[in-house]
């Protein structure tokens, strides 16, 4: 394949918004078309981004575009891909990659199969913060990883989104819709995991819309709202992560890595670029290190656009679909080791991604 990769974009909702920004700043990407249930909606990003508005199934059949950037809400994950591959698109989608493993598998099966690519988000841990960790832990900054604890909460995604409910159904709750940050950052820094233990729950708290036309609608929770659990991974390090929409306030720190001989103080993975931080056990002392890897001034699609580098190179690229099952796998047996108050053991793995180098 010559020249950038042609891309249609599948959903126009809030998180489109990010990429949209984000493209003219993507090497070897050409965005052509876009489309959304919402026709008015679409036929008004089009005009803004200056490509056309089609149908979803004239975007999917369409030969001018060779990859399709998925952004529908998660219970549409799987549908849209499959009917993208299918007509030999190349795959990139927001997280999660689906609802559950089982649904995925056949994704990835029929990619193989045809030769295509499928990609995922979340790529914030390409950006220069997750990266910049990544390296000082493999340089042994702070000796050999032992642990590391990784805490995300909020008190809801409705007390800020216009139309929240989707967070409340399969798909999404704290664990599948922020869960996927942290949990591709604990692989890509610590390698694959190999059983998890966890403990899930769904508090009774009365839930409604707080912004936009829908405030004050009620929401109907069919999610569990606070996660605990502990991730065993294949080198024997241990993880610990707490995810909830039910902490009104809080202040553990978000995500830590400990060594033998030190602690790297974790950017927010929600973010490409946030600084790191080191303390060792010859300077005991925090300080901020310098960034050295990364993709600098990265935002949502450098993911795809590392992908479509990949495709002409012929290198494995870094957001994987691969990746996003092993996440998503992680996921799903959390919620089942809590549910049935057991350890389930992982069926699939992923190799941890090859570092950004910094440039």
């Amino acid at each position: 394949m010559g020249g950038p990769l042609t891309v249609g974009v599948v959903g126009v909702g809030k998180i489109s918004e990010q990429y949209f920004a984000q493209f003219p700043k993507l090497p070897g990407l050409r965005l052509l078309a876009v489309t959304d249930l919402n026709e008015a909606r679409a036929a008004w990003v089009a005009a803004e981004q200056g490509v056309e508005a089609l149908s979803v199934d004239a975007l999917l059949t369409d030969p001018r575009i060779d990859a399709v950037l998925n952004l529908t809400i998660p219970a549409a994950h799987v549908d849209i891909a499959m009917r993208a591959l299918a007509a030999g698109k190349h795959v990139y989608g927001e997280k999660p990659l689906a609802l559950a493993p089982a649904d995925a598998a056949p994704m990835l099966e029929l990619a193989r199969s045809r030769g295509l690519r499928v990609g995922s988000a979340p790529d914030t841990v390409l950006g220069t913060g997750i990266q910049t960790a990544r390296q000082l832990l493999d340089a042994g900054s702070v000796g050999e990883p032992v642990a590391a604890a990784a805490h995300w909460t909020s008190p809801g995604h409705e007390l800020w989104h216009p139309d929240p409910q989707f967070y409340y159904q399969p798909g999404g709750g704290p664990l599948f819709d922020m869960g996927p940050y942290y949990l591709t950052s604990l692989v890509t820094l610590l390698g694959p995991v190999a059983r998890v233990s966890g403990t899930t729950s769904r508090s009774g708290r009365a839930r409604a819309v707080a912004t936009g036309p829908l405030a004050g609608a009620p929401i109907s929770v069919d999610v569990d709202t606070h996660i605990s659990a502990i991730l065993e991974h294949a080198n024997g390090v241990s993880s610990t992560v707490t995810m909830s929409f039910d902490v009104w306030a809080s202040r553990i720190p978000r995500f830590e890595l400990y060594g033998t001989r030190g602690t790297i103080a974790v950017p927010d993975p929600n973010r490409f670029s946030d600084p790191v931080e080191v303390y060792t056990v010859k300077e005991r002392s925090w300080r901020e290190v310098a960034v050295s890897a990364g993709y600098p001034d990265a935002g949502r699609g450098c993911g795809l656009a590392d992908m479509a580098h990949a495709i002409q190179t012929g290198r494995p690229h870094r957001a994987s679909g691969e990746l996003a099952f092993h996440v998503l796998e992680i996921m799903d047996a959390i919620i089942r080791a809590g549910h049935e108050h057991r350890v389930v053991d992982l069926t699939s793995t992923a190799e941890r991604p090859a570092l950004v180098p910094h440039s």
